[in-house]
Parts: C-alpha cells; structure tokens; sequence
C-alpha cells in the first residue's frame, strides 16, 4: 500500500489532505489549551471556595472548630485545597506535555510539507516541459514531411510536362531532394525527443512522484500517531493525579468518620454549664395564720416579738429564679463575675495559663539576657555586660507583674472552685427550704465577687435569686419593727443597687449592719428606718459591736 503507486495522479488531493491533517491538528492542540484554562479557572474557584468558608482568626467562628463536626468540615476544607492542586497540575502537564509540544510539531510539519510539495510541483514543472519540446518537434516533423511530399509532387508534374524545360526540373528535383533530407532530419529529432520525454516520463511516474509521495505518506502517519499519542497523554495526565484526588476523598471521608457526636454533646456540657444545682419545690405560704389570731395590740406585739418581720421592698414583689433572670450587659469584669461559676472558673484558668506562658517566655528570656551576660563577662571584646543589665531590670519587673497577676488571678480561680459546693448547698436553701422567719433575699451568685477596681454587675446577682412574697394583707397591720443593729459598716466603693432587695450605698457612707453575711455573699444593711437592704460584702468593711465576735472585713 503505497501513495506513489495507488494514487500517482492525485497530487491536488493530497495536498488538501494533510493540509485538512494539520488543521486536525490545530483544532486539538486549541481543544487541549481551553481545557488547560478551564482546569485553572477550577482550580482557582475551589480554592476561593475553601478560603471563603475557612474560619476567620481571632474570631468566635473559630472558636466552633473545637467541635469534631467542624473539624471534619475544616478538614474538608484543607484537602479541598490539596484537590484543587491536582487540577492545577493537570493544566500545567497538558500544557507543557500536550500543547507546547504539538505546537513545536505543527510548525515542522508544515514546513516540511511545503518541501516535499515543492519538489513535485518542480517534477511536474519539468515533465510538462519535456512534453511542451516532444509536441513541437513532433509538429516539426509532419510540417516537414507534408513540405517533402509537396516538392515531390511538383518535381513529378514537372518532369512529365514536356512543355517544362530542362533546367526548371532539375531545379524542381533538387527542391524536392531538400524538403525530403528536412524532413528526415525532423524525423530523427522527433525520435530523439520521444525517446528522452518517455525517459523522463517513467521516471517522473516510476521514481521522483512515488518517492515525494511516500515522503508526504509517512509525514501524514506520523502525524496521525503524534496525535493519537498525545491523546494518550491527555489521557495519563488525568490518571496521575487519580490517586493523590483519591487520597484527598479518602482524608475527606476519614475525617467524617472522625466526627463524634457524643464528644461534640460533651463540648457543650463544658462551654455552658453554670454549676448553679436547679432550684427545688416552693413551700406552700399560708396566709390564713394571721386571721386565726386574735386582733389585739398584745398579739400583735407578741408576734412582733417573735422576730418574724416582713421587709418590704417597694411594696410586693414576685419571686425570681436565675434561669429565667434578665442579664444586664456591659463591660466585662476583670474577675468574670458575671459568669455562671462552671464557666467563670474555666474562664479564670485559661487566664492563668496564658499568664503562666507569658511569665515562662519572660523567663526564658531573662535566661538568655543572663547567660549572654556572662559571655560578657568572660569575654569583654565581644560587648560590654552592663549594657544588658537595663534589659534585665526590664525583664525582670515584666516576670513580677506578670506574677502578681497571676497570683490575682488565682486567688479567684481558689475562690470560684472553694465555693463551687456551697453554691449547689446555698441553690438548694434558696430554693425554698427556708420559713418565714428568713425574709432575707438572698443571692447563690453573689459569691462570684466583683473585683476591688469596683467593676460590678447585677448579673450574678440576679442570678438564683428568690424573693419573699409581700401581700395585701400585710397592709391591715401596722408597719413592724425593724431588726436591731448588731453593728456598723463602711462602704469601700459604691454600689448601684437595682434589684429589688437591694439598696444603692456610696463609697465612704457609714450605715447600719442589721444581719450578717451567712456565706451567700450579700450583708443586710440600714441607712435610716425606710432604707434597708443587701449589698455585697466585699463592698463594705463590717464592724461589730461587742456582743459580737468582733469585727469582720470582707474585701
């Protein structure tokens, strides 16, 4: 199967052929460079895609990434961007594998088809020209011969008029001898020429045309192979990256399967648990009693007498219980007071565990200031030792700070985690286990106390808090007596007092202790016979008078 044999006389169409070849080509090669681009705008869309969604720093959103559901979607975020690489990598192989390559080859393709198409039509050129001299000495030759038949014709009709002189026929006879040596030389030029022109001819359709056609032949299936090859490229292109693509899937997959649900439930146990214990049954008042009494001023001092006063705050008031308390917003207290104690007291801890990093990083540094120090020293021309003693101070005095905050820091951390039991014995007493005789508010949150820069919120002291009902009976009897005075006290900072219960003191005021702080927190205090209340005891310095057992500070 050879093109010079099958198809010598279809040089036209071969050379539409390849030249529809070359444009197969090209139409591949701009196939391969927008799937390149497209792999690119992929890749690029998938990692815009997995930046959008990551968590920002520093933010609450990455705070929610503790959870292993969050992890496993962060994980898939990750490997999202390990996947859109592959596809990057896809583009840059295809590129330099495919179409750099190809394009290289279609540049020497065609110039070596413009030589081999040159040489033919240089062929043709040559065989057209042999046949152009065959044609006219052929032509020469019959004009000759017809030229020597018509001479020879003359000569004989001169010769057998014997009108014709001598003289004219033997002019005719030579002219007819001329004509007849012509044409015998156009005869052997004509057979001259034919014999080259069909040399030439054999050779043209034998040799020059087979060969420039088998050249052009073996162009063409080579470049049907390139092409066929760099389809198997694209093709291997793809398949390597199928296992690093598999591996991201398998790392996407695995991830999920990390995700425990019983862990994430235990996370949220632990960001918003309050260590408040829920608040028990409520006791059932009977306001029946008074009425069973008899009304008369000796009963009615005898109950008096019985210290069961009933304070009245504002007139009556409905009892609240913490879960179901407004929270008052502001600035958060340096102590986290105006946590629940569960998340006070992790709060507290990571405040010391960065403090206690910070003052090992001081540490650390101190050491190094200190060992080059004593290079110094051994070594004066490497730098002057006390040039360092400065940074030292510094370091130093940075270490002692960070100390005292810390001991700060702890000091409440100890406070938080000694109470922690107390509130749940304080929650349960609150809850209504008390009688009537306890009329007192009382507050199991009020334990978290304010730090002495006197930035205090009403949140924790809201929080658990139960008020004894006051009702329109109370307004049959006369106006009680107050409880007595069992000492006085000093106000250390000022104190906003807005719930009900409570009563508003100014810093340096001096008031009257009426009840003691019974381990909740709060001290039940008197400005004058209409003002009384609770504030919180590390607000005031309590002096007892003598009967007690002395006086008490709380700060």
């Amino acid at each position: 199967m050879s093109w010079g044999t099958e198809l010598w006389d279809q040089f036209d169409n071969l050379e539409k052929h390849t030249q529809w070849g070359i444009d197969i080509l090209e139409k591949y090669i701009k196939f391969v460079k927008e799937r390149t681009e497209i792999e690119l705008s992929y890749a690029k869309q998938l990692r815009n895609l997995a930046k959008k969604y990551q968590p920002k720093k520093n933010s609450k959103e990455e705070e929610e990434y503790r959870y292993t559901a969050c992890k496993a979607f962060l994980s898939t975020l990750n490997e999202m961007n390990d996947y859109a690489g592959q596809h990057e990598v896809i583009s840059e192989n295809m590129t330099s594998n495919i179409t750099v390559e190809l394009a290289r080859y279609v540049q020497e393709l065609k110039q070596e088809r413009k030589s081999y198409f040159h040489d033919g039509r240089k062929a043709q050129q040559h065989i057209e020209i042999c046949w152009k001299q065959l044609e006219s000495s052929k032509r020469r030759f019959e004009r000759d011969c017809k030229e020597a038949d018509r001479a020879q014709q003359y000569f004989e009709k001169m010769d057998a008029d014997i009108n014709v002189t001598k003289a004219d026929v033997e002019k005719a006879r030579q002219q007819a001898q001329v004509r007849h040596q012509m044409a015998e030389d156009s005869k052997a030029d004509y057979s001259s020429i034919l014999q080259k022109f069909n040399h030439e001819q054999h050779e043209y359709y034998h040799t020059h045309i087979p060969n420039i056609f088998q050249k052009i032949q073996e162009m063409e299936e080579r470049r049907i192979v390139r092409i066929g090859d760099s389809m198997k490229t694209y093709a291997e292109v793809d398949r390597q990256v199928i296992p690093i693509i598999g591996k991201c899937l398998d790392e996407i997959v695995k991830a999920a399967e990390s995700i425990d649900q019983k862990n994430d439930s235990q996370l949220v146990i632990e960001a918003y648990k309050s260590g408040f214990e829920p608040p028990g049954d409520i006791e059932f008042e009977d306001y029946t009693q008074p009425m069973k009494r008899t009304v008369s001023d000796n009963s009615l001092s005898n109950s008096r007498g019985e210290g069961k006063p009933e304070l009245k705050f504002g007139g009556k008031s409905k009892g609240k219980l913490w879960p179901f308390i407004k929270k008052n917003k502001g600035a958060t207290p340096e102590d986290f007071s105006n946590l629940p104690p569960e998340q006070r007291r992790k709060k507290l801890q990571q405040k010391v565990d960065e403090l206690n990093k910070e003052i090992q990083k001081e540490m650390d540094q101190r050491d190094a200031i200190t060992k080059m120090k004593d290079v110094y020293l051994k070594n004066p021309q490497m730098g002057d030792p006390a040039s360092l003693d400065h940074k030292l101070t510094e370091v130093s005095q940075n270490i002692e700070k960070l100390r005292l905050e810390s001991q700060k820091f702890e000091a409440w951390l100890a406070e938080v985690e000694g109470r922690l039991p107390a509130r749940s014995e304080q929650a349960r007493r609150q809850s209504g286990m008390f009688d009537a005789q306890n009329p007192a508010t009382v507050n199991n949150c009020a334990q978290d106390r304010e730090s002495p820069d006197g930035s205090y919120t009403e949140e924790q002291s809201q929080e658990g808090e139960v008020k004894v009902l006051a009702t329109d009976f109370d307004d049959e009897f006369d106006e009680e007596e107050p409880l007595p005075a069992i000492g006085t006290c000093k106000a250390l900072y000022t104190f906003e007092g807005q719930n009900e219960g409570t009563i508003s003191v100014v810093e340096g005021e001096t008031l009257y202790v009426i009840e003691e702080d019974k381990g909740d927190g709060w001290t039940r205090i008197r400005r004058n016979e209409d003002e009384e209340g609770y504030v919180p005891t590390s607000y005031v310095e309590v002096y007892l008078d003598k009967n007690a057992k002395g006086a008490k500070t709380y700060i």
